[in-house]
């Protein structure tokens, strides 16, 4: 499948793109790179999501991980942040999640954190990879009483609630709120965090059956969530993806209230109680003009990074700020998490709607967005490499961002973890947007 790990570990169609045997060998590499120099047998955490094919691929990485001597803790369906934050309560060497986030069931994925909960660096996913596609790994094989073994845990998804809940200090009591759970991993999850903070919780997508994940629901597919919160008179909903990393909200309108604006809305807060370090926020390219305004009107610092939460973090860690995230709802709280959690964003919101005593809609308004439309083209995986050197679409490109001006922003990249090409038009009319955006897919698929 070439190059193993995007901007979010390795992803591709289970049993095909992203086989047993490439996950059996991605165990064994990660159990001795990640443990290399330690005498002692390492423990290394292993969970995923609702997909049909979570549990093939969770047990062929437990096998590699075992035949290269480490012990595996399996934790069943738990969130990608979950594993995250467990890592370091269960002082293991290693967190490895089968998932494949936001995208359909019959994708899956592989993301690997390290000992501190963060996702691995570069160069030991390079490592990792390069390993795994030489085909002869030439690593240790022990035999006898020195195979790993595979165990559980008693409760993970307790102690991870027990982590989310104790994050905020108010109760949710009063608070009307829909949680949509995409049927995937927080359908273990997200109920019991809201009530057991007190609010009057109503459930939809949360019946996962290995095929419905992400499907017309969840983060990606907020449609639903809003009607129903409309419609029963909610105080707002929370859309989760399929591994629970992400999260989206909508006000007791109905109306979105993207990654965005929860990032302004949340900055703010932090800002006026002194927990926003660096009075700056991280966030990456495709970071809404109007969020950047925001920032300018209220003296808050923003950097941007490439997309995905790992350069967001790397960049908080060395700045050493508190808050960034996603529009699509990656939000990292780093006094909590090492990662974006879509359960702590929510009840980090909640909190604040609850303490406010403000609307969601009303809250949500410090941010005028700018129009923003976004169409992804197909591509295979060479019409990819081909567009960077490309000199039509290069040209193309160029042209609308000199015509834009400072009037807008104009993305066009590669997806990490699709076989898309994404192009992404801000401008002061949607209408613009929309013809910038036409234009270029037209040019690019016709090209590539």
């Amino acid at each position: 499948m070439g190059r193993l790990f995007g901007t979010d570990g390795v992803r591709g169609i289970a049993n095909r793109e992203l086989s047993c045997p490439i996950a059996y060998g991605i165990g064994r590499a990660a159990a001795a790179l990640l443990n290399e120099g330690n005498t002692q047998r390492p423990l290394i955490l292993v969970g995923g999501d609702t997909r049909a094919s979570t549990g093939m691929l969770s047990a062929a990485i437990s096998a590699g991980l075992c035949s290269s001597g480490a012990d595996v803790m399996d934790l069943g369906v738990l969130p990608t942040p979950a594993i995250s934050f467990l890592v370091g309560k269960y002082k293991a060497v290693a967190g490895i999640v089968v998932s494949a986030s936001h995208n359909p069931f019959e994708y899956n994925g592989i993301k690997i954190f390290g000992a501190d909960g963060r996702k691995l660096p570069d160069m030991l996913e390079d490592k990792i990879e390069s390993t795994v596609l030489d085909g002869k790994d030439g690593l240790y094989c022990p035999i006898g009483n020195n195979v790993g073994r595979i165990g559980t845990a008693d409760k993970p998804s307790i102690d991870y609630i027990k982590h989310i809940i104790n994050t905020v200090k108010c109760s949710f009591e009063g608070i009307k709120i829909a949680l949509d759970c995409a049927n995937g991993a927080a359908s273990a999850t997200a109920g019991e965090i809201f009530t057991s903070l007190g609010a009057s919780v109503s459930i939809i997508n949360a019946s996962p059956d290995g095929q419905n994940i992400n499907k017309s629901c969840g983060s990606t597919h907020i449609e639903a969530l809003g009607a129903f919160v409309k419609e029963n008179r909610l105080d707002c909903g929370a859309a989760f993806d399929g591994d629970a990393d992400r999260c989206i909200f909508v006000d007791e309108n109905g109306k979105e209230v993207d990654g965005d604006a929860i990032m302004a809305i949340c900055s703010l807060d932090l800002a006026e109680h002194g927990r926003l370090r660096g009075n700056r926020v991280v966030g990456t390219v495709m970071t809404n003009l109007g969020f950047r305004k925001f920032c300018e009107a209220h003296g808050i610092g923003f950097t941007a990074t490439k997309v995905g939460d790992r350069f967001v973090l790397e960049e908080m860690l060395l700045g050493n700020c508190s808050f960034g995230g996603e529009p699509s709802g990656h939000i990292i709280f780093r006094d909590f998490s090492m990662t974006g959690d879509g359960q702590l964003t929510a009840v980090q919101l909640v909190s604040l709607i609850k303490r406010s005593g403000k609307p969601l809609s009303e809250l949500a308004s410090v941010m005028i967005p700018f129009p923003q439309v976004t169409v992804n083209i197909p591509v295979t995986p060479e019409g990819k490499l081909r567009f960077y050197t490309d000199e039509r679409i290069i040209g193309a490109i160029a042209y609308e961002k000199e015509r834009l001006g400072d009037d807008g922003r104009l993305i066009v990249r590669p997806s990490g973890t699709e076989p898309f090409i994404r192009v992404t038009a801000e401008c002061r009319s949607r209408r613009q947007a929309e013809e910038i955006t036409s234009r270029l897919a037209e040019l690019i698929f016709k090209t590539l």
